[in-house]
């Protein structure tokens, strides 16, 4: 027998909640679904956008955060990547750069994915694809 399994909800860590709710919710469009306090200084949220779940955590308690991000810990998440289905990869791009996000221009992977790469302000890869093969 299987568990009956409804979905997923990644959680990822945060330097600053505020600085990560205006990205996630003013550049990509989410919105605060549930928060532990009122926004932007909560210590976590629970966002959503177009059926996609995202919980923000803060990697720090108030009284023990550093004046600045852990180089070691910010580095480390270059190993996350949260892919998006993105049937306009090219519009993304023109997207993000009227945003002023300085990135490089979408590519199409040896599996045949238009793949748009960008990191949000901790560090995490974010992907915008979509099949090259629908371009055609």
């Amino acid at each position: 027998m299987n568990i009956d399994v409804r979905g997923m909800t990644p959680l990822i860590q945060v330097f600053d909640m505020p600085t990560s709710l205006a990205f996630y919710c003013d550049v990509l469009g989410f919105e605060v679904h549930s928060s532990s306090q009122p926004v932007p200084n909560c210590g976590w949220a629970w966002l959503k956008l177009n059926g996609i779940d995202l919980m923000l955590n803060t990697a720090y308690e108030d009284e023990y955060r550093p004046a600045s991000p852990d180089t070691k810990r910010v580095a480390a998440h270059d190993d996350t990547c949260l892919y998006f289905g993105c049937p306009d990869v090219d519009a993304a791009y023109e997207y993000f750069v009227s945003k002023g996000i300085d990135l490089k221009p979408p590519k199409i992977a040896p599996y045949g994915m238009k793949q748009l790469y960008l990191k949000d302000p901790d560090g995490f890869n974010l992907c915008f694809q979509w099949s090259a093969k629908s371009d055609a």
